[in-house]
């Protein structure tokens, strides 16, 4: 079940490094607000993935806490 949480928040997370680093490596030569607009999206996706990372699952044991 952690196995599940973390491979979801890395896949997040590099997904938002992927945005920011295409976008200001390659989408700016071609149009800096589409760049602008990747590096907005990669902006809200941190808090999405530690929310995703933090969010109990119906099997998870959180009695025993």
């Amino acid at each position: 079940m952690y196995a599940r949480r973390r491979r979801r928040y890395f896949a997040l997370m590099g997904l938002c490094l992927a945005l920011f680093v295409g976008a200001w490596a390659f989408v700016r030569l071609w149009s800096v607000p589409l760049a602008i607009a990747m590096c907005v999206v990669a902006m809200a996706i941190p808090p999405v993935a530690a929310v995703v990372a933090n969010r109990r699952e119906p099997d998870d044991r959180w009695w025993d806490e």
